[in-house]
């Protein structure tokens, strides 16, 4: 696989994928509702989502209008909702997609449910803000959309945990606001969501109807605690050039690194605009794998390029570096959680930053 590839690629395991979803169905005992959001926070929507039909989720979250989009044109059929907050000059393009709007507020409620032809009603899911206080109609304010939400398209319901992970007590709070809120409704839609992937996996008491997985899909741990997601993304970089470094010679643009000793460096084909950190030269925590040993990236990452300390390693051009996942050929691993804190990024972070012009291989 390595072979085709001359600069940086991702290996992604679809298997590992649908492995990861079938965790959270299997604990949480209700249908999914996949966030494929961010192209599948950078793993590759398409891909995914045509992974995931094995498991007859009940459909797919996305962000926007053109991501809806782009999984109608691939065939998938099945609901797709829109979490962004909608504006009504895009109701057209959600009747052309066939996409299901969150809505939050009444006036848009009110002229998405006008829009109903021939075919009755066309559904929504209304947004109840319990705690984010991002979008989303207050909880106990509900008394403002109950009236013009008092519709057969009204489908659904759903809030957003703000510290899910942290099982600080706020799950619970939601989620009882959340209940009151739907309780002030005129009838009780028939989806009602809020777990993410931790509250998916913590307790099925937030399971409902629906859960909504992200991260622990793509093989993102929510923290301490949690069942421990199969692998999906590997992130591979090749050796583009060997040099030695003399002692009190800096590497990289603002010679921010220096060489207390001769040694030798290699420059891996990736840099920022493929989402590796400028910062992890800096901070002494940003490693790579080489032939299974662990190398330590110096000064600044660049636009393109990378630079290692390789020291006395059997290294040379067109070897392969690996920044996430198990070694290319050898031992050892770097685990998206290690390599996201390496750069003072979130997991979900590391992944949505990887560059579109790294090509995505599946397995």
């Amino acid at each position: 696989m390595s072979g085709r590839y001359s600069r940086a690629w991702v290996e992604v395991d679809l298997a590992a994928v649908v492995e990861n979803a079938r965790t959270v169905a299997r604990l949480a005992g209700t249908r999914l509702l996949p966030v494929v959001k961010a192209n599948a926070y950078g793993v590759g929507a398409v891909a995914v989502s045509k992974a995931l039909e094995t498991l007859d989720p009940w459909g797919y979250g996305v962000a926007t209008v053109e991501e809806g989009a782009e999984l109608r044109a691939a065939g998938i059929a099945r609901p797709v909702l829109v979490f962004m907050p909608v504006q009504p000059t895009l109701f057209d393009d959600f009747e052309r997609y066939r996409l299901t709007p969150a809505l939050g507020d009444a006036d848009a409620i009110a002229q998405w449910t006008a829009r109903a032809g021939e075919g009755g009603p066309r559904p929504f899911h209304l947004e109840i803000d319990t705690g984010m206080r991002r979008s989303g109609v207050r909880w106990d304010e509900i008394e403002r959309v109950r009236e013009v939400a008092n519709t057969p398209a009204l489908e659904g319901c759903y809030t957003q945990f703000h510290s899910a992970e942290r099982r600080d007590g706020s799950p619970e709070r939601q989620t009882e606001r959340f209940l009151a809120a739907v309780g002030k409704l005129a009838r009780r839609p028939q989806l009602l969501h809020v777990a993410n992937s931790a509250a998916a996996l913590s307790d099925r008491r937030y399971a409902l109807d629906l859960v909504r997985p992200g991260v622990f899909l793509y093989g993102g741990s929510p923290g301490p605690g949690f069942p421990e997601a199969r692998r999906v993304v590997s992130l591979r970089a090749r050796v583009l050039a060997v040099r030695h470094v003399a002692a009190g010679e800096s590497v990289s643009y603002g010679a921010m690194w220096t060489a207390p000793a001769a040694t030798r460096v290699a420059t891996l084909g990736i840099g920022y605009a493929d989402g590796v950190r400028r910062s992890l030269g800096l901070s002494g925590r940003g490693q790579v794998l080489l032939g299974g040993t662990r190398c330590p990236i110096v000064g600044v990452v660049t636009m393109d390029l990378t630079m290692v300390e390789i020291g006395d390693r059997a290294v040379k051009v067109g070897d392969v570096a690996t920044l996430i996942g198990d070694s290319d050929g050898g031992g050892g691993r770097i685990s998206l959680e290690e390599y996201a804190t390496s750069g003072d990024a979130l997991q979900r972070e590391a992944l949505t930053s990887l560059g579109a012009r790294l090509p995505r291989v599946y397995d």
